[in-house]
C-alpha cells in the first residue's frame, strides 16, 4: 500500500512538472515572438524618424530659400547688410535631436533629452560602467513603469545615435571627448 502511494505521488509530481515545462516553453516562444515584433517596430520607427527628419530639413531649406532676397525690386537697390541678432532657438518637446558637434551643449536639446544628457554627465563624470534605462528612469524621478523606462531608453538611444552619450550593451555613458578636445 505504501509503495503504491509513493509511486502515485511520483507520477503526480512528474505530470505537474511536465505541465509546468510545457507552459514554460509556450511562454518562452511568446517572449521570442514579442521580441522579434519589438525589433521590427523599433526598426520601422527609426526609418520613420529618418523620413520625418529629412522632411523637416527640406521644409526648413525651402522656407529659407523662399525668404532669401532675390526679387527684382531687391536687386535694383543694393542694401548694406545689417548685422542680424542671432535667433535664439528654444527646443520644444517633440523636436528633432540634432547631431552632436564640436562646441554643442545640452541647451540645444528638448527638456527631456537635456535631462538625460545632464544626468549622465553629473552621475558619471568619468564614464564608469554606465547606466541602464531603468536606472536612469529612477534617477530622473520618474515612475518605474515599463512605458516610462522604454521612453527613457528610446530617448537615450536616439541621443546615442546622434553622438550625445555613448552606448554599449544597453548602458549609456557621457560622450567620450575626442583627442584634441580632451587635451584642452
Amino acid at each position: 500500500m505504501i509503495g503504491s502511494f509513493s509511486t502515485m505521488r511520483r507520477c503526480l509530481v512528474a505530470s505537474v512538472m511536465g505541465l509546468l515545462e510545457v507552459r514554460e516553453a509556450a511562454a518562452r516562444v511568446r517572449v521570442e515572438e514579442l521580441q522579434a515584433e519589438a525589433d521590427r517596430v523599433l526598426a520601422e520607427l527609426a526609418a520613420a524618424e529618418g523620413v520625418l527628419e529629412r522632411r523637416l530639413i527640406a521644409k526648413a531649406e525651402l522656407a529659407e530659400a523662399l525668404a532669401a532676397p532675390g526679387d527684382a525690386a531687391d536687386e535694383a537697390v543694393p542694401e548694406v547688410p545689417q548685422p542680424e541678432a542671432e535667433a535664439v532657438k528654444v527646443p520644444v518637446a517633440g523636436s528633432i535631436v540634432p547631431r552632436w558637434r564640436e562646441g554643442a551643449t545640452a541647451e540645444v536639446l528638448a527638456p527631456d533629452y537635456r535631462r538625460i544628457v545632464e544626468l549622465l554627465e553629473v552621475e558619471l563624470p568619468d564614464g564608469g560602467a554606465g547606466l541602464m534605462a531603468k536606472e536612469m528612469t529612477a534617477r530622473l524621478g520618474l515612475e518605474l513603469a515599463p512605458a516610462k523606462i522604454e521612453g527613457v531608453r528610446s530617448k537615450a538611444t536616439r541621443l546615442a545615435e546622434r553622438g550625445w552619450p555613448a552606448s554599449s550593451s544597453g548602458r549609456f555613458t557621457p560622450r567620450v571627448p575626442s583627442a584634441p578636445e580632451a587635451a584642452s
